[in-house]
């Protein structure tokens, strides 16, 4: 191989579209852009979302709703996740090793899904009343 011989993958490059350049082109008097109208005008165009001048969907629909900013520093871990963690000590560093919440979560909420057999003890670790009770009754206690 030499440096003369190294040429562009087959498609690679194409010819740029000539437009208004006679008839025989194919692209010649309106240049692909139909006739008359807003669309075939040069700089003659719409911003996203305008209907014609009636009053946009994005603006005729109800605001609802949030996405809290702090939504991606909370996580929430299950009973069984406890269970299936295996320890006897729990706390966010360990939640964290064990890939069970991301890195970037600073506050970890137990919820009550599945069921908990071992005692665990929580520490800087919440839970909810169900998650709580459940926790208790296996001998596991919490301390925030």
């Amino acid at each position: 191989m030499q440096l003369n011989d190294i040429k562009p993958a087959a498609g690679a490059k194409h010819a740029k579209r000539r437009v208004g350049r006679g008839i025989g082109s194919g692209l010649g008097k309106t240049a692909g852009r139909g006739h008359k109208g807003q669309k075939s005008r040069a700089g003659g165009y719409h911003k996203v979302g305008f209907e014609g001048g009636q009053m946009p969907l994005q603006r005729r629909l109800p605001k609802r709703g949030f996405k809290s900013h702090l939504l991606k520093y909370n996580a929430e871990i299950t009973l069984s996740m406890l269970d299936t963690l295996g320890a006897d000590e729990v706390d966010l560093l360990s939640l964290k090793s064990a890939g069970l919440v991301p890195a970037m979560t600073k506050v970890v909420k137990v919820i009550k899904s599945g069921e908990v057999t071992r005692a665990v003890k929580l520490t800087g670790v919440g839970a909810t009343a169900g998650a709580k009770a459940a926790i208790e009754a296996a001998g596991g206690s919490l301390a925030e």
